[in-house]
């Protein structure tokens, strides 16, 4: 089973990524789906979508779950029956979860020039220290994505802006963590941010 990596944060936290090389059909018979997420995973149009899904529950049956123990809320934030907070996300042929006592949140991105393309939408007070013609734009732009993709899953609330709620401070590729700001409705949250970098991807987690 293609476990890719594990990494442990803290004490509280574990991070497990999946690296998708089964084919929908082995994973299909790896995984035991409860009636709703069998027939939402049996409509999905995108292969592609599939295996990110089903990996999900690979990841699950790692840290000890399965497809059972998972529910989302009313804004889609995930949850387990044991009070665990947890985060997913799947990108291309890489899968993760993230598990934790305290809030987190997580995101995985393929590293890909157009990118830059839509920088200005979620981008603002970070423009004050990128340099558009550094061979690391398109990894730190990547790594601001995932963060405040990160951001955006733990916080779960309707209307959270990227690019005006979400503030992530300076960072180096070669640092692998910052920190970052949801500055919303008059308060400031601060989280610590970590990233990894992998096979043309990046991968970011936020820890309250």
């Amino acid at each position: 089973m293609p476990l890719y990596k594990t990494i442990t944060p803290n004490s509280k936290t574990i991070v497990k990524i999946w690296k998708i090389t089964e084919s929908y059909n082995d994973l299909m018979e790896t995984v035991n789906l409860k009636p709703e997420n069998l027939e939402r995973v049996l409509t999905m149009k995108s292969e592609l979508h599939q295996r990110g899904f089903l990996s999900v529950r690979c990841l699950l049956e790692e840290f000890g779950y399965n497809d059972d123990d998972l529910f989302y809320d009313e804004n889609g934030k995930p949850y387990l029956k044991d009070n665990k907070q947890i985060s997913i996300t799947h990108s291309f042929n890489f899968s993760a979860v993230i598990v934790s006592d305290v809030i987190i949140g997580i995101d995985v991105e393929k590293q890909r020039d157009k990118i830059s393309v839509i920088a200005h939408k979620f981008i603002d007070y970070e423009f004050n220290y990128l340099n558009k013609d550094a061979e690391d734009y398109i990894k730190k732009l990547t790594a601001i994505w995932c963060v405040k993709e990160s951001l955006y899953k733990l916080f779960a609330t309707p209307g959270l802006s990227f690019k005006t709620h979400c503030l992530v401070i300076p960072f180096e590729i070669c640092d692998d963590e910052t920190i970052a700001w949801i500055d919303y409705d008059g308060k400031k949250y601060r989280y610590n941010i970590h990233f990894i970098e992998f096979e043309g991807f990046t991968c970011a987690y936020a820890i309250a």
